[in-house]
């Protein structure tokens, strides 16, 4: 590729990050603003230069040459077909501008996500594909497996499955949850939303941490309550103490690992994923029931559709299914034994939704009662 062409993709590139960074957070209600249309249809000039240098370049019989062509040739192709995307959005699509000033994104989603599948998926007679009269009803061209170990309730209306064509099945667990863990709420503490729950979680934490022996991953729904818990306990507490951020996330999870008394305090990105068993971990902590942030574009406007039934709909059942995700960086093997603390109390007393969450955690013994936990963190090897 010529410095010329190169240049102008570089240069119409810059001028969409620096557009886009004044607008992080907003979301695009009726297609994207004029200075944005400009801005992309310049970037949309510049990828055809890049295609068109592309076209002419020859690979010289060397077969590196070819691959690595492909793969830009592939690459630009994405991009443009990205563009045209944003430039012209199909039907009930939410656009929006996440990322970072330092690096800003334009994202798109569908609002329905179910009726994206509808013409992918669960279309009876898909394009090029029939069946006959003489065929099984139920035989289709494919098969589709959802499968996780915590699927929220739900999903599958969320998804437009025909109920006709879904079969669902529950496994169950090989963990015995009912003898090796145990599920604490503090019910005692300030509610989240109140001034005085960041210094009285944090004293909460203390404790718990105390009684494990270390031992602890510490997950919260926010990196500033990260940050300020870890500021607060670093010289308090008689364990090494690790945070996010610190180092490369498999080189925290290793020091982790290897040192049965070390805590490890992170947000979102640990809560799924994480796979450390045996005594290294054996309290899980959940500073918050992580609902969903009020502003987040894409779920602020699934909010607006469902109307009345938006907290229903919408927040808990990503609420419910993100705390059970938390909750299971606990018991990875049929040996873990260990406790999940929720510092959260309304996980105790909010009769209205109560009984949803805690229907999606794993079938762990209750308390309320932090003397409970002292002795069944006292009984682990």
């Amino acid at each position: 590729m010529d410095d010329a062409t190169a240049g102008a993709f570089d240069r119409a590139a810059a001028r969409l990050d620096s557009v886009l960074a004044d607008e992080v957070g907003t979301r695009y209600r009726k297609g994207v603003p004029a200075v944005l249309t400009d801005t992309l249809v310049s970037l949309q000039g510049a990828i055809a230069e890049v295609t068109e240098t592309l076209a002419g370049f020859a690979d010289r019989g060397s077969a590196d040459v070819a691959t690595r062509k492909a793969r830009v040739a592939a690459a630009v192709r994405s991009l443009q077909g990205d563009v045209a995307s944003f430039l012209a959005p199909v039907a009930d699509s939410v656009l929006w501008v996440g990322g970072t000033e330092a690096a800003p994104t334009l994202e798109s989603a569908p609002l329905d996500l179910g009726a994206t599948l509808d013409a992918l998926l669960w279309d009876p007679d898909p394009v090029g594909l029939s069946i006959g009269e003489d065929d099984d009803e139920n035989l289709r061209p494919g098969t589709v497996v959802f499968t996780s170990a915590t699927i929220p309730r739900g999903l599958a209306a969320r998804l437009h499955v025909p109920a006709n064509l879904l079969t669902e099945l529950d496994v169950g667990t090989p963990f015995d949850f009912e003898h090796h863990a145990l599920l604490y709420c503090a019910a005692h503490l300030p509610d989240p939303r109140s001034g005085t729950f960041a210094e009285a979680s944090v004293a909460e934490l203390e404790r718990l941490v105390l009684a494990a022996g270390g031992r602890t991953l510490a997950l919260f729904t926010s990196y500033r309550a990260m940050q300020h818990a870890a500021d607060e306990l670093e010289g308090r507490l008689p364990y090494p103490l690790l945070r996010q951020g610190q180092r490369p996330k498999p080189v925290l999870l290793s020091e982790f690992a290897d040192d049965p008394h070390t805590c490890l305090f992170a947000t979102m990105g640990f809560w799924a994923g994480i796979d450390v068993p045996g005594p290294s971990l054996s309290l899980v902590t959940i500073d918050k029931i992580p609902f969903p942030r009020p502003d987040e574009p894409l779920l602020a406007a699934r909010r607006e559709k469902a109307g009345a039934a938006g907290f229903s709909t919408v927040d808990l059942p990503r609420a419910a299914t993100m705390l059970a995700q938390g909750a299971g960086r606990l018991i990875r093997t049929a040996t873990d034994r260990g406790v999940v603390a929720v510092l959260d109390p309304r996980l105790a007393k909010q009769a209205s939704y109560r009984w949803e969450l805690i229907g999606a955690l794993p079938p762990m013994r209750r308390t309320k009662d932090f003397a409970d936990v002292e002795a069944f963190l006292a009984g682990i090897e």
